[in-house]
């Protein structure tokens, strides 16, 4: 039997915005679906982050939440080594900015990041709110990702990224492209939330961690999937 899958659920307390945490049950059941058990870890912002989960997700908040966010996942460390491991990690708007050096506070002052993800946010001058859909990198293997964002970042990638995604509808990072990833990290502005949304992604994030998964019907996703993508892409 395939061992257990550990998925580590950050700051549900702090960072849990728009349904983030539907992103852990969708993997807790593309797993199932294939035999693999799972066991999910939600830690608070007063608990020590466990270095030796599979799956890490974080989500979105508000200000002052994602500041002490990144506060405390600076001075506990455990994130840091459970990538290091080679875990894999899914980081979603303002936890997206929390993995990268530096990103804007509720005054726009700057606020360090924990530096696993080499983009710089700031604050934009108007906020982005809507659908989005964006063509994935190739290298992916995935398609089209959808989802919405409500966000007021702008969010610069450095040369130890690549995009995730350039935008067909939506903004995004700010300059065409949405999201990034290193290694078997992942940032996204995209709620929905993002692996209801798109379980390609969701497979990925567990093939990283299991290796090659057996295929599952997701016929009805890909009939979904067409319709909002007709729905958001002009004519």
């Amino acid at each position: 039997m395939q061992s257990e899958l550990s998925i580590v659920w950050i700051y549900p307390d702090l960072l849990s915005t728009y349904g983030d945490q539907g992103n852990v049950l969708v993997l807790e059941q593309r797993a199932r679906a294939r035999g693999i058990p799972t066991r999910t870890v939600h830690v608070r912002s007063s608990d020590p982050v466990p270095q030796q989960g599979d799956v890490y997700l974080i989500g979105g908040g508000e200000d002052r939440p994602q500041i002490l966010g990144a506060e405390r996942l600076r001075r506990d460390g455990g994130l840091h080594a459970a990538i290091q491991r080679g875990a894999a990690m899914l980081a979603v708007c303002a936890g997206y900015q929390i993995m990268g050096t530096v990103f804007g506070g509720e005054e726009g002052q700057p606020v360090p990041g924990v530096g696993l993800l080499d983009i710089s946010s700031g604050r934009g001058e108007r906020r982005a709110v809507g659908e989005l859909a964006a063509e994935v990198d190739p290298a992916l293997g995935l398609p089209t990702l959808t989802g919405f964002e409500n966000h007021m970042g702008v969010t610069r990638l450095g040369p130890g990224v690549r995009p995730l995604s350039r935008t067909l509808v939506g903004t995004g990072n700010g300059d065409g492209t949405e999201g990034c990833y290193a290694g078997r990290v992942i940032g996204t502005y995209l709620h929905g939330p993002a692996l209801a949304r798109n379980p390609a992604l969701a497979d990925l994030l567990l093939s990283w961690v299991t290796g090659p998964l057996p295929p599952i019907d997701d016929s009805w996703y890909q009939a979904l999937r067409d319709e909002r993508l007709r729905a958001v892409l002009p004519s």
